[in-house]
């Protein structure tokens, strides 16, 4: 995973539903079908399900925690205090202690900052981490949901004043979502970053249930505001049908396929897979197996919408390159 020396699985399981959709047996049954599965990175975040979701992982990860790289976020709110937020030192403080004690165990392998806090300073927030390392209750930093501008702005701070820099990026990156392709997976391969992508199925959009006119009676994109909000585009229901059709020629499961594509991309250590029971995450599993060579990682892109390059100059994407005085116009 990037600099780090740490060797994850080719998949992370995420547990978001933990707690929530699934309740504690099922959770235990996903994480030991992942185990068995070889996957030994597990991510999850003090605000999911309002921390039932890190107490049930605590749980699981008692008799193997040496073996699993671990990860919790800070940065959205986490109660109904004004300071149960954001990024600063105070509630980085607090809330880290938290975590650890859901958790049950002495240090996080990877701390995310989960979202960007417009009103705490950037230093502040890596001189806090950096504290915490120093202190051994993380072992290293990642970034979730920051531009790459941001990123960059961070990396650049790390590096004048002595700071711990961080290791890994969370995007989202599905078939739908590829804004990470433009500027925040280039950053990330120049500078050593892991790439942890989340969502590689779009709420549930890339599963086969959704198409141009097909809408199934339950998930997360017909119950979930915020979902609804992300994926409500109709060119996305568009892109899911044909996703769907391509995988199904190939034999495979539509989930499967989305998976592949997106561990597929150069820049990514392991994407992040969810489920709310073991016949749901069968289809994510099986991405492991699936070997996706670049023409066919090509054939799949060509079904979804590529985004606009970082610069107005599109003709260099083409290969055409200013040749100086001999350009003729």
């Amino acid at each position: 995973m990037g600099r780090t020396g740490i060797n994850v699985s080719r998949l992370c399981f995420g547990t978001m539903s933990f707690g929530g959709v699934a309740d504690g047996g099922t959770s235990a049954e996903m994480f030991h079908r992942c185990r068995e599965a070889g996957i030994n990175f597990f991510d999850c975040a003090n605000v999911y399900n309002a921390g039932r979701s890190e107490e049930i992982l605590g749980e699981l990860i008692v008799d193997c925690r040496d073996e699993i790289v671990l990860t919790s976020k800070v940065g959205f709110s986490a109660g109904e205090d004004v300071n149960a937020e954001g990024l600063s030192r105070r509630h980085i403080t607090q809330a880290i202690e938290a975590s650890l004690k859901r958790l049950r165990t002495d240090r996080i392998d990877l701390y995310f900052v989960h979202t960007f806090d417009s009103d705490a300073p950037i230093e502040e927030t890596l001189r806090a981490l950096d504290d915490l390392i120093h202190q051994g209750k993380i072992l290293y930093t990642g970034v979730s949901n920051w531009a790459a501008w941001q990123i960059a702005t961070a990396l650049g701070i790390s590096a004048r004043e002595g700071l711990t820099r961080f290791s890994c990026v969370q995007p989202m990156y599905n078939l739908a979502k590829r804004q990470a392709e433009v500027e925040i997976f280039p950053l990330a391969r120049a500078s050593g970053l892991g790439v942890t992508p989340y969502s590689p199925l779009g709420g549930g959009l890339l599963t086969g249930k959704y198409g141009a006119t097909e809408r199934p009676k339950s998930g997360r994109l017909m119950e979930n505001e915020m979902y609804r909000k992300r994926y409500g585009d109709p060119g996305n229901f568009e892109i899911a049908e044909r996703v769907a059709a391509h995988a199904r020629k190939r034999g495979l499961h539509p989930a499967t396929a989305a998976v592949a594509w997106v561990m597929s991309h150069p820049a990514v250590t392991a994407p992040i897979i969810g489920a709310r029971d073991v016949d749901q995450l069968e289809a994510s599993l099986a991405a492991i197996d699936v070997s996706m060579t670049p023409d066919w990682r090509d054939e799949i892109s060509a079904l979804s919408v590529e985004p606009p390059s970082a610069t107005d100059r599109s003709e260099e994407k083409a290969g055409i390159v200013y040749k100086g005085a001999k350009e003729k116009e």
